[in-house]
């Protein structure tokens, strides 16, 4: 149950503008800051987790708390990351053991995920799910991250701008098709929860976004090494007005090596990168491995 003395009314902007006038507090435009004040997408996104009791999560840009909260009602234990010192300093009031007897546990990183999460990592392993209503300008870069880094969660939970949502579910051929698009689909079978329009939120953005939800792929398509996959499907869409042939020219400094290399993969050498679907570029990458590595 939700402690109203500590927190605001998440469904109330009045309240929580008063929330933060009260505490000498204000919005930061530079970290993304929106609060998803409609409440039956709330419920629905913490619907969309499944069964989280006992249950392990990561979530990024907590806020003020208002999905922090239904988790720990559901018995969760949440460790959020929060950039703000201010809505840090409310967390730590809010989410005590006193405030929520009898449900989950807290625990708060303060600071940039993008510069935090590799030591919880590294320290703690990973969770059993991710969790997050993403801040625009990082949300590409954290997930990307994460999955470059071998941290591919059981299920993730994120809400996006929706033309990110739209990149992570790409299809090739498609204008919105890129190296973003693999890598999301390499580690994760990705859907749709919902759209989101802006009046979802206070400060109400000017974008729409969307909540996905990703799955790990238990099997997901292997390859000989994932750090030169990693690196030749970025270098393939480098330029997307360019051949499959000219970038991986640029990406070996010759451009014979890349078409022996392509000739061994079946690839037409005069495509672009979009055309190729998730298979042929892992077919590629291990042709291109074996060769740099002398086993063609």
């Amino acid at each position: 149950m939700q402690n109203t003395e500590f927190l605001p009314d998440y469904n109330a902007p009045s309240s929580i503008k008063q929330f933060l006038e009260d505490r000498e507090m204000a919005m930061q435009k530079k970290f993304g800051q929106n609060f998803l004040i409609n409440q039956h997408a709330r419920e629905k996104l913490i619907q969309s987790l499944g069964d989280i009791k006992d249950s392990t999560i990561w979530e990024v840009g907590p806020g003020l708390g208002c999905m922090t909260a239904l988790m720990l009602e559901k018995r969760a234990k949440v460790t959020a990351f929060e950039i703000d010192k201010g809505f840090s300093q409310v967390l730590k009031k809010a989410f005590t053991p006193s405030n929520f007897p009898d449900y989950g546990s807290f625990c708060l990183i303060e600071g940039d995920v993008l510069k935090t999460w590799k030591k919880e990592f590294t320290e703690n392993g990973l969770p059993d799910y991710f969790f997050g209503n993403l801040p625009y300008n990082i949300a590409a870069a954290i997930i990307a991250d994460m999955i470059s880094c071998g941290a591919r969660f059981n299920t993730a939970v994120v809400t996006v701008q929706k033309e990110v949502a739209q990149r992570m579910e790409a299809k090739p051929g498609s204008e919105d098709y890129s190296s973003f698009s693999v890598l999301c689909q390499w580690a994760y079978e990705i859907s749709t929860i919902a759209d989101l329009s802006g009046g979802s939120f206070w400060p109400k953005p000017n974008v729409d976004s969307r909540a996905v939800k990703m799955v790990k792929k238990i099997d997901f398509p292997r390859c000989k090494s994932v750090e030169h996959f990693m690196k030749i499907q970025r270098s393939l869409f480098v330029s997307r007005r360019k051949t499959v042939k000219n970038n991986l020219g640029t990406f070996y400094k010759d451009m014979n090596k890349a078409e022996l290399i392509l000739k061994k993969a079946g690839i037409d050498p005069q495509i672009r990168a979009e055309k190729l679907d998730l298979e042929e570029l892992l077919y590629l990458s291990d042709c291109s491995y074996d060769y740099l590595s002398g086993a063609l």
